[in-house]
This record gives structure tokens, C-alpha cells and sequence, in this order.
């Protein structure tokens, strides 16, 4: 028989201790596979067969192995891991993983900085894509209504400079956490924008596009103040406005986004390098950056429209968005139905 228990035990949840899985034929492979909880001395056989079926069902499958036999599923799998001690050279090269130690504990670490990574990643998409979306809008707005852009290219240039620059190692550099460990696999096909993501930046964009329209139509006669002084104040609270929202995309869905910032201090420095730069070109860099000198008063403002975000980013994390992909509901086949 090449099965792997001669008979099958359905548990109270619908799962399933020991099957028959290869003398199943493929519909009700693909069916069983979902409730399968344990495999008890599968063979070889089974095991590349189990992740075959995971994966069209849409899983992202990883199999640990160690022997020469489970060479096939290891290769596979999405991924493979390999024991690095007891493991055959047939197996550590069909993996993506070796684990040096032999222990599963290992694993577990793996996944951890694996998720911490791509959460990362996600940080910075959304942070990124906050400061291109507010900046085209504003500067399209205004040489569409005025004939004139607020940022010059330079101060775009130097916007782009520090946020891809400073902006990417801030928030690269944040380690795992255990509540990463608690969250659901993202699966194959999810998108890597995230509607919670989309909810986050269109509601800063949305903001600082508001904000600095208002600064661009009215600035002059409601701070009194002069069109360079009012040029330089957009200038300066848009990048002010960046600085304060990358606290904004430390946490995707948590409230409190100063949550274990004491523990990441490259990013308060960069932060404190960010804003100490900024300070020179508006106050030291007239020539090169077209800004004119502010007084405190005039920083105040700036600081005080660009904290606005943490509030405003709190508040949003409020509203829930729907589990189901916002482009997905722009699909041929659901337009179809309509």
C-alpha cells in the first residue's frame, strides 16, 4: 500500500488525521488536501503530491526535508528547507533554505525576518508613493489653474534625494515584531498594495494636497505675508509633512505609531538628519534651492500644519476597508456580471 495510514479519522473541525492521499484520484486530492492537519509516515510520493495540490489551490507551500527522497518536494515547493547537519547533499541543493542548526525553532526565525522584510517593504511603497501622488497633484493643479508650479524641479530633486535616500533606511531598518508572527500568510495572488495601505496614503495625499493648494490660492493674504516667504513655506511644510508621515508608515494598521521607537535608533537619527538638512537648505541655501529665510513664526506654522498628519493617520486607521482587493472589483469577469 502507498498510503500513508490505512485508515482515515475525521476530526470535530472537518480536519483529517491520515489518508490514502496518492490512491485518491485528483478532484478528491484536491478537496481532502484543505483538511489534511497531519501526514503520518507519508512517503515521498505523498509529500510531492500534497504540495502540488496546496499550490493549485493558490497556497504558498514550504516543505522541510532531509533526506534524498524528499528531493522532489523540496524542489517543488515554493520553498525548501533543508537540515544543514543531518541533511544529504541531494537535498540542500534541491532547497532555497539550509538550516544550519538543525533546529525548527530556525524556521520560525526565518519567517519572522522573512514577513518583517516584505512589511518593510510595504512601509516604503506607501510612504513613497504618498509623497509622488501629493506632489504631481499639487504642481499639476497649479500650472494647470496659475501657470506656475510650487516646487521647482531642484526642490523636487532634493525631496526625492532625501526621502528615497534617508526615507528607504528609516524605514528598511525596523525589526521584527511578534504580532508580524500573528497575522494570516499573505497569499499568492494578493497584491502588494494592500487596500489598507491605500486607505493610509490617499488620506495623507488627499491632506497635504488640501493643505498646500490652500497655501498656493490664499497664502499671501492670509498669513500676510510675501509670494517668495509663501513659496518657501510650501516648500517647507511639504517636506515637513514627508518627515512627519514616515511615523505615519512605521505602523500599517496599528494607532500608535511611536510603538517601540526607542528600540530603532537609526531611525530617530535619520529623522533628526532629515529635519537638521532641511533647516539648511531653507535658511543657509537661498541661491540653490529658490527658498527665502523664515522667521519662528512662519516654522511654526509649517511644523504645526505638517503634525496634523498624526492625528489625522490615527483617525484613519479607524475606518475599516474590505478584505477583498480594490482593483479586483475592476476585473473583465465582474464587469461582466454588471
Amino acid at each position: 500500500m502507498c498510503g500513508i495510514l490505512s485508515s482515515t479519522q475525521e476530526l470535530d473541525d472537518g480536519s483529517v488525521i491520515g489518508v490514502e492521499f496518492c490512491n485518491y484520484t485528483e478532484d478528491e486530492r484536491m478537496e481532502k488536501v484543505e483538511k489534511i492537519c497531519v501526514m503520518a509516515r507519508s512517503s515521498p510520493f505523498d509529500k510531492l503530491l500534497m504540495v502540488q495540490c496546496l499550490k493549485k489551490n493558490g497556497h504558498v507551500v514550504a516543505v522541510t526535508g532531509d533526506g534524498t527522497n524528499d528531493a522532489p518536494a523540496l524542489k517543488e515547493a515554493d520553498i525548501g528547507l533543508s537540515m544543514g547537519i543531518q541533511g544529504t547533499e541531494v537535498a540542500k541543493e534541491s532547497s532555497d533554505i539550509v538550516i544550519l542548526d538543525d533546529s525548527f525553532a530556525s524556521v520560525a526565525t526565518v519567517l519572522r525576518w522573512g514577513r518583517c522584510v516584505y512589511n518593510n517593504i510595504q512601509k516604503f511603497i506607501q510612504f513613497q508613493l504618498t509623497v509622488n501622488v501629493a506632489a504631481l497633484t499639487i504642481n499639476f493643479v497649479a500650472a494647470v489653474s496659475a501657470g506656475k508650479v510650487p516646487l521647482t524641479a531642484v526642490q523636487l530633486f532634493w525631496v526625492n534625494l532625501i526621502m528615497d535616500t534617508l526615507g528607504a533606511l528609516a524605514l528598511a531598518t525596523e525589526k521584527p515584531t511578534k504580532d508580524l508572527m500573528e497575522k494570516r500568510p499573505v497569499g499568492r495572488t494578493e497584491p502588494l498594495i494592500s487596500n489598507i495601505m491605500w486607505r493610509n496614503l490617499l488620506a495623507q495625499a488627499l491632506y497635504q494636497i488640501v493643505i498646500l493648494l490652500t497655501l498656493q490660492f490664499r497664502g499671501k493674504s492670509i498669513l500676510g505675508i510675501s509670494q517668495r516667504v509663501n513659496d518657501t513655506m510650501i516648500f517647507n511644510t511639504f517636506v515637513l509633512c514627508q518627515v512627519f508621515n514616515e511615523f505615519n508608515a512605521r505602523k500599517l494598521e496599528k494607532k500608535n505609531v511611536f510603538e517601540g521607537i526607542h528600540k530603532n535608533k537609526l531611525f530617530v537619527g535619520i529623522i533628526g538628519i532629515t529635519i537638521v538638512l532641511q533647516v539648511v537648505m531653507v535658511e543657509f541655501l537661498k541661491k540653490f534651492a529658490d527658498t527665502e529665510r523664515l522667521n519662528w513664526g512662519q516654522w511654526g506654522v509649517c511644523i504645526r500644519i505638517a503634525a496634523a498628519s498624526w492625528p489625522i493617520g490615527c483617525l484613519v486607521k479607524f475606518l475599516r476597508v474590505p478584505e477583498k482587493p480594490i482593483f479586483s472589483y475592476l476585473s473583465l469577469q465582474n464587469l461582466k456580471c454588471m
